[in-house]
């Protein structure tokens, strides 16, 4: 059949580009073309085997050569994602936004993880999402037969993106089927439930992670050593935010048996914990409140807006405030005793901005700063994390316990809320930096 008269320009363009570089490789071009290009000629032919040639074992990793000044900014490293074969495979539970907004599309980006297998009650739509990622139709499970999972060897790892009330469910049925979970946060609906859901991991001998995707993104993270490191001293205070205005009353987030509770579980919950990774602490108090508009439809079972102060044993105090009938706001800033520092936005999906102040010796004029770091997929970095741990025997960064404790100083929220004073946290992790966290992220992430 003969080509399109694009796909033969095409392909003799090519191959006139190869012909091109042989010569190039051989001497043949004037001596002011062939330098070069037989540089890159010969680097090409060392790097592009036949394909009976090609390795199926050893390390993959490609380096290039600097072609910048030290004076300009640095790209990073390459990718160098495993082969396929060679991740670690996935079966991600529920399709609603989260999924397929930015949890499925991160496969793209991941290195070590790879999409293996798609549960739902949407038979239509997981036959259509299927199709979109190359998922078989023998993987596509329904909630009724989730159970079989455990005779997919190609999963090892399930991530359940459902109703926070369905977390409990779900994690202790994959850890039966002798799964690795990855849970999004909050963790579940209660701390009982949470208990249960390490215990039955603990139990089936797999490993249980929760999503908290702050920890692993790298602006969160270099706020995180600014603070430990005490870049501008100590630090004081830190103002934390996070709202949305809300729309369908009828949603499964403002259902109370569904999402255990509203703003606080499901948006607060990101000052709350951001605010114990800056610190490596466990706050020892909190002082809530909570306000709801009243008649609003919205909020007939679940609170509008919560207020709550954290006090931790350093002396550093976290101002947190969260809402689910406000404008849409994701920020924090770190404030200590020669500057401050934090993320504007800070908890959104993309477009995160890291930003800083502080006056410099010796004029001491105010300096303010937007640090331009490289952007990486969030939900990307979770999943190579979780694999990583698989491959390697390692605790998640972000275990069940982390949740857990998120879990604890909430239900003491709303204790301070309802009693309208300070209620204390007792923990024997008092003290402990990283109390509940494990082995962390790789620095190449």
């Amino acid at each position: 059949m003969p080509l399109h008269p694009a796909d033969e320009d095409v392909t003799l363009c090519d191959a006139s580009r190869r012909q091109f570089i042989n010569q190039a490789g051989r001497g043949l071009l004037a001596v002011g073309v062939t330098g070069g290009l037989a540089a890159y000629a010969a680097d090409e032919a060392q790097a592009a085997p036949g394909a009976d040639a090609w390795p199926q074992q050893g390390p993959t990793d490609v380096k290039l050569p600097e072609i910048f000044a030290n004076t300009e900014p640095k790209k990073g490293a390459l990718p160098n994602p495993q082969p396929p074969e060679q991740r670690v495979g996935y079966a991600v539970v529920g399709l609603g936004h989260l999924t397929l907004e930015e949890i499925l599309p991160a496969f793209a980006d991941a290195k070590k993880a790879r999409l293996v297998a798609l549960v739902s009650g949407d038979a239509d739509k997981m036959q259509k999402v299927a199709r979109q990622y190359g998922v078989k139709p023998e993987n596509c499970y329904s909630y009724q037969n989730y159970d079989k999972l455990k005779d997919n060897r190609d999963v090892e790892i399930i991530y359940i993106v459902l109703p926070n009330s369905m977390h409990e469910e779900y994690t202790i049925r994959g850890a039966k089927a002798g799964k690795h979970i990855l849970c999004e946060k909050p963790m579940a609906n209660s701390s009982k439930e949470a208990q249960r859901m390490i215990e039955a991991c603990q139990k089936a001998g797999k490993k249980l992670m929760i999503a908290y995707r702050i920890q692993y993104e790298p602006m969160n993270r270099m706020v995180k050593d600014m603070a430990r490191n005490q870049t501008y001293g100590k630090v004081k205070v830190i103002d934390a935010i996070n709202c949305q205005n809300q729309g369908d009353p009828n949603q499964w987030r403002h259902k109370k048996a569904l999402a255990g509770g509203g703003a606080l579980p499901d948006i607060g919950l990101y000052c709350l914990n951001t605010a114990r990774y800056i610190l490596g602490e466990e706050p020892t108090e909190v002082y809530a409140q909570i306000h709801t508009t009243p008649n609003d439809p919205r909020f007939k079972e679940v609170e509008e807006n919560v207020h709550f102060q954290l006090r931790f044993p350093s002396g550093a105090v976290a101002n947190c405030a969260t809402s689910y009938g406000a404008f849409n706001a994701k920020r924090y800033r770190v404030y200590a005793e020669r500057g401050w520092f934090g993320m504007d936005p800070g908890f959104s999906y993309h477009g995160l901005q890291l930003e800083r102040a502080h006056a410099p010796e010796p004029e001491r004029h105010e300096v303010k700063e937007k640090p331009s770091i490289t952007e990486k997929n969030q939900f990307a970095l979770e999943l190579d994390h979780m694999a990583e741990c698989v491959r390697e025997n390692k605790t998640p960064y972000t275990p069940g316990e982390e949740g857990l404790q998120d879990h604890r100083i909430m239900e003491a929220i709303y204790q301070s809320a309802k009693e309208n004073k300070p209620v204390k946290i007792s923990t024997a992790a008092a003290g402990k930096l990283d109390a509940f966290r494990g082995s962390a992220p790789s620095k190449d992430s």
